[in-house]
């Protein structure tokens, strides 16, 4: 009898603040100290001047083609939704048509490839 309708929504993705775990982090990290954005710009819900937008996207890129997470996880991840992440991930293959973002995002991944370990 314990049991009440509001146990069963407790899990609610859209209202929870999302925050990076585990590896995302990393990524996360890595990106922030590579384009110079505060941590928080990566997770907040608001939307921001394009260097800070694209380096969010640079970062949902990454963890999805080098750490594995799929689009929803990511969403959750950053706060968005898995068809902003999907944009995210074909923008950013869209950019590294340009040799030196592609150099640019290639060093990334090496570095996240050296610190993930078992991710790959």
């Amino acid at each position: 009898m314990h049991d009440s309708p509001s146990t069963l929504g407790a899990y609610r993705p859209a209202r929870r603040r999302p925050t990076a775990t585990g590896p995302c982090d990393q990524v996360i990290a890595l990106v922030a100290r590579q384009k110079n954005v505060p941590l928080q710009m990566f997770t907040t819900r608001r939307r921001h001047r394009a260097p800070v937008a694209r380096a969010r996207q640079l970062a949902m890129y990454l963890s999805h083609v080098i750490l594995g997470r799929t689009l929803t996880e990511i969403g959750e991840i950053f706060g968005r939704d898995r068809t902003t992440v999907s944009y995210a991930c074909a923008l950013i293959e869209d950019l590294r048509d340009n040799p030196q973002f592609d150099d640019e995002v290639s060093a990334l991944e090496r570095q996240i490839q050296a610190g993930a370990g078992t991710h790959g």
